[in-house]
């Protein structure tokens, strides 16, 4: 009888284990996507007036949105590693290099964490954003 409650078992990874996180991630990145572009469109719109008028608000709103950019770019990136990772290891599981391809898909994961770590810090810094824009209606 084991001493310990839990007992570490070996994990048997299929070809589909790491095919189901396709169709998340690619979520995911189309979700960032989306992001990237509205906030692009909001940085020409708001550079253009800053250039009109060199207010200091909206240049701490262009900076406050190169932030939630370049958080962004990184959400992107670490899905986009995640995946390829995924696609990798269903590779591995392939050619049977099984416990080379289960190291490989919980390095995907983790990215697949910090991608969305990464995107619950840009929600929070845009929330942030906002409330602030709208503390001018309340006063």
């Amino acid at each position: 009888m084991p001493l310990c409650i839990f007992e570490a078992k070996t994990m048997k990874l299929s070809l589909a284990t790491p095919a189901l996180l396709f169709s998340a991630i690619s979520l995911l990145l189309l979700a960032y996507t989306n992001r990237f572009l509205t906030i692009a469109q909001l940085v020409r719109t708001l550079h253009a007036k800053y250039k009109e008028n060199r207010d200091h608000i909206i240049f701490g709103q262009i900076k406050n949105l190169r932030k939630r950019i370049n958080l962004i770019r990184n959400m992107q990136i670490f899905g986009l590693v995640s995946l390829l990772l995924c696609v990798i290891c269903m590779f591995l599981l392939y050619v049977q290099w099984n416990s080379i391809a289960e190291i490989i898909f919980g390095i995907a994961l983790l990215l697949l964490i910090a991608s969305l770590g990464l995107s619950a810090w840009e929600i929070q810094i845009s929330v942030h954003a906002l409330n602030l824009h709208l503390s001018d209606i309340e006063e």
